[in-house]
């Protein structure tokens, strides 16, 4: 029986119906006088004797057979053909037990309301965004002890110091069409005086965005800079020729698309800015008729390596829309217009980025950790990416606290947190796992990773799908079973979604590696001399992933409850169980 049939039998009968599967088959079975577990006689065993025990053999047959009145058809079929194909042997098998499920889990409950309030109390703090080091960043770090510490967990606020740019004051991009009408002689095209000029003001998120850890730059019409168009970066590119000049890259999925490889050539060809033209994400779908700009990082460590041990601070570095390029290139690159660029942007100092955690201690040291991102992109409320982990890992741990007033302490330790710049390169995560390296060496069990775990509610349109994956077959294996018990038991929810699995067990930058590409990958592979098991959830993507139109009205609360009962269920199965 599922749990639910336990508990609708347990409800005719007038008993109660909380508890753990196990109890409530006891509470059953106590109300029961006269049927009895399914009983297994081996001709093996010395002490029975088939032959001089018929009255008994009769006995537990009658009685197994009340015991599997109620059990699906099918199983009833394959029991009575095990009896069957045994008695001529000799002996005598009763199948009920054997083919009833033997799934111990407990599904925990989730409210979808209650994790959107999370969301949306989250996604308000931000201006737009939760940008790491920023005051709203803090801001969220702030609510997430506030609710943890209120459901009764120790918790442990910390701060840690790591590389980080700081937006200084709102950046400007634009270009001009010069009158060619001057009031004077000795007029600069496009300054003042220039009579009949056009300019065209881009609008900052919307038709450009800042690149991760951008330089700063003043470039005016009166520089009269030239826009070097170099395709797609790659190795025939001609780099030099951007020397003191604006490099115009088109990212189409060929070439040199990492922002990581493109800021490096751009430091080493002494370019004056660096533009990229999206023609290749999103287009279409967050608008109509363009591909908006994106938010992309960099590799910090990479490019100091290769810039003399520093970030370039004197390279603006921007992503344009496909709209915006497109005029870029036919008014500028192709045309007589002028380009003006500014940025104000501190990329060489270190900021302070949190790592909050609340920790329900068990009788042992083991651990488990859940964690998820509270930072987004600077340029967007970041309701999928991460706020909809953030708010998973909130619910979560309110059900898991509920659960532990219940039952009592756990048998091991279980830590919920959430990360600051993770958007900016996993630096919270990597700081909190290098600060408690020794802590999580010797105890970790297990980290469970939050991630835009999120279905679009347009299900039918974007897809329906959940990546459920991890590195340790044992914990993969109870993820699978757990989820076909959720199927079972939570159709109305569950058949609306497609859950895929993996078992990425190779080590880092191997074959079948996990990505390392969000807050997991320290916590598998930054241990010492261990690598950690981990589990992760993603979804189905977000079309406005990394944009300022990731919002709440895309949000689908009910899709997060998929992954937060599945892995909470593991947890708490590992906790109590």
């Amino acid at each position: 029986m599922t749990v639910k049939e336990l508990q609708d039998e347990l409800r005719a009968r007038g008993l109660p119906i909380s508890g753990r599967k196990s109890q409530l088959i006891t509470r059953l079975e106590d109300s029961q006088v006269g049927i009895v577990d399914a009983t297994i006689l081996s001709a093996d065993d010395e002490e029975a004797d088939f032959n001089d025990s018929a009255d008994e053999f009769d006995s537990i047959f009658r009685r197994s057979i009340a015991t599997a009145i109620g059990l699906p058809i099918p199983v009833l079929i394959i029991a009575s053909l095990l009896v069957a194909s045994t008695l001529g042997a000799g002996v005598y098998v009763i199948a009920v037990q054997l083919f009833s499920d033997d799934i111990e889990y407990d599904l925990i409950e989730y409210d979808g309301e209650r994790a959107r309030g999370f969301a949306q109390a989250l996604v308000d703090l931000g201006n737009p965004g939760r940008h790491s080091g920023t005051p709203q960043e803090g801001a969220a770090a702030d609510l997430i002890i506030e609710n943890l510490s209120a459901l009764g967990f120790s918790v442990q606020a910390e701060s840690h110091d790591v590389s980080m740019f700081e937006i200084l004051s709102e950046p400007e991009l634009s270009i001009c069409q010069p009158g060619g009408v001057p009031i004077w002689s000795g007029v600069a095209p496009c300054g003042v005086g220039d009579v009949g000029q056009q300019v065209t003001n881009f609008e900052h998120r919307v038709d450009y965005v800042i690149q991760g850890y951008s330089g700063s730059g003043d470039i005016s019409y009166a520089d009269d800079m030239e826009v070097v168009y170099l395709d797609n970066g790659g190795e025939n590119a001609s780099w030099v020729d951007a020397a003191g000049k604006i490099a115009f890259v088109k990212l189409e999925g060929t070439g040199v698309s990492a922002n990581t490889d493109l800021y490096i050539r751009a430091a080493q060809n002494d370019v004056s800015a660096l533009l990229l033209w999206n023609a290749v994400s999103n287009c279409g779908q967050v608008e109509a008729d363009d591909c908006v700009p994106i938010f992309k990082s960099v590799r910090v460590s990479e490019i100091e390596a290769e810039n003399g041990g520093q970030l370039p601070s004197d390279i603006p570095f921007m992503m344009v829309s496909n709209r915006t390029g497109e005029t870029i290139f036919d008014d500028v690159v192709n045309g007589g217009s002028l380009l003006q660029i500014f940025t104000d942007v501190d990329n060489t100092g270190t900021r302070p980025v949190q790592t909050p955690c609340g920790t329900w201690y068990g009788e042992s040291e083991e651990m488990i950790v859940i964690g998820g991102h509270h930072d987004t992109v600077y340029n967007g409320p970041g309701a999928v990416d991460d706020t909809s982990g953030t708010a998973s890992v909130l619910e979560m741990a309110h059900q898991f606290a509920a659960m532990a007033i219940e039952k009592g302490d756990p048998k091991i330790s279980v830590r919920f947190c959430t990360w600051g710049g993770e958007e900016e390169g996993l630096w919270g995560s990597s700081a909190y796992v290098e600060a408690h390296k020794g802590e999580l060496t010797q105890n970790l069990r297990l980290y469970v990773n939050l991630d835009m775990n999120h279905v679009d509610k347009d299900l039918g349109v974007r897809g329906n799908s959940l990546w459920l994956f991890g590195n340790d077959k044992t914990d993969l294996d109870n993820i699978k079973a757990i989820s076909k018990q959720y199927q079972q038991e939570r159709a109305a929810v569950a058949d609306k979604y497609s859950l895929n699995f993996d078992l990425l067990d190779g080590d880092k930058d191997g074959e079948n590696a996990l990505p390392y590409n969000s807050d997991h990958g320290p916590f598998a592979y930054n241990l010492d001399g261990k690598r950690g098991k981990v589990l992760v959830c993603y979804g189905s993507g977000s079309w406005e992933y990394h944009t300022y139109a990731d919002d709440m009205t895309r949000f689908n609360e009910e899709s997060l409850g998929v992954s937060v009962v599945i892995y909470g269920t593991y947890v708490t199965h590992l906790a109590w169980g």
